[in-house]
């Protein structure tokens, strides 16, 4: 949450002259409504079961860019269909999320006590990004430029 994935895929997708998908922008839409309140009117499990899916067809369906959201690898389905994928992880720790989002109620699952709760989540999925990525790019201190160059140069993309 807060990384830049949106900002540094669409700086990805723009520098290797590809197109750029993200599944988070594609639930909303087909749903008519944000991420958040997908969560509060029909729970996590209902919104995963939609992630999953849209995951899977952004996948199948585009040859460019796809921001995944942050719970996408919690499905192993979905790891499953990562591997043998460019993926990059973008890493960043709990100061630096504070300072890019505040940590605040738009996020559903950082509601109460938002530091715990974001620390608890990346302990839980740390191991997950770290087996489905290709690469790590920490993310902390640097522009959204400057990460997309580490993923480029990570990745051993040469831009079009």
């Amino acid at each position: 949450m807060g990384v830049g994935k949106s900002t540094v895929g669409q700086l990805l997708a723009e520098r290797l002259g590809v197109a750029y998908r993200d599944t988070d922008d594609d639930i909303v839409a087909a749903q008519g409504r944000t991420i958040a309140e997908i969560f509060v009117d029909e729970g996590e499990a209902a919104f995963r079961a939609l992630e999953k899916q849209a995951v899977h067809t952004a996948l199948a369906d585009h040859d460019g860019v796809v921001a995944l959201g942050g719970g996408a690898i919690l499905d192993a389905d979905t790891r499953a269909l990562l591997a043998g994928q460019r993926v990059v992880y973008l890493s960043m720790d709990v100061e630096e999320a504070v300072k890019r989002t505040g940590l605040n109620a738009a996020r559903p699952l950082l509601a109460v006590n938002p530091r715990k709760q974001w620390r608890e989540l990346m302990e839980a999925r740390r191991s997950l990004y770290e087996e489905v990525a290709t690469a790590v790019v920490p993310t902390d201190g640097r522009t959204p430029e400057e990460v997309t160059q580490a993923a480029l140069d990570a990745l051993e993309l040469k831009e079009a």
